[in-house]
């Protein structure tokens, strides 16, 4: 027989891990940067263009669709490396390539005709790095603590 739970009854607040915040923070980019790019194709024109071998102002061509792979990939990489790498790297390649990020996500908004559709994605976008960001520069230390150098006792670090 089940019993009920009281419904005045406080909810457990789980905290989450910083690794599988940022993760999650990076998954979410990645989502949101692909769906934009999908969407874009609803944009008029665009499929008369791409037909016609132009993105943008870019020809479409294997270093074009190898760069667009490249900057899709470190996302991507972004995931695994976040939940993998020691902390100090983890925190050191978040911040730099969340930040590096950030102008390659608004370069998006140069010459968008739909400015709305465009601004929200990037706007979602820069506010998904700042995430990250803020997650890697307050990433927590222990008392004594510099950092993930593998220091044992009173050895000092790097």
């Amino acid at each position: 027989m089940r019993t009920r739970q009281p419904t005045s009854a406080t909810l457990e607040d789980q905290r989450i891990p910083l690794r599988a915040k940022l993760a999650a923070t990076w998954t979410a980019f990645m989502f949101l940067y692909a769906y934009v790019d999908i969407l874009n194709f609803f944009t008029p024109g665009v499929i008369k263009d791409i037909l016609d071998g132009k993105v943008f102002e870019f020809d479409l061509s294997q270093t074009f669709s190898t760069t667009a792979l490249g900057l899709m990939a470190i996302p991507i990489f972004m995931v695994v490396l976040s939940t993998t790498l020691p902390a100090r790297a983890n925190r050191i390649t978040n911040l730099i390539v969340a930040s590096l990020y950030v102008p390659v996500t608004a370069f998006n908004a140069v010459g968008a005709s739909w400015l709305y559709f465009y601004g929200l994605g990037i706007a979602l976008e820069l506010i998904l790095l700042a995430l990250i960001v803020r997650y890697a520069w307050t990433w927590p230390r222990t008392v004594g603590d510099h950092g993930d150098h593998g220091d044992h006792g009173d050895q000092p670090g790097p």
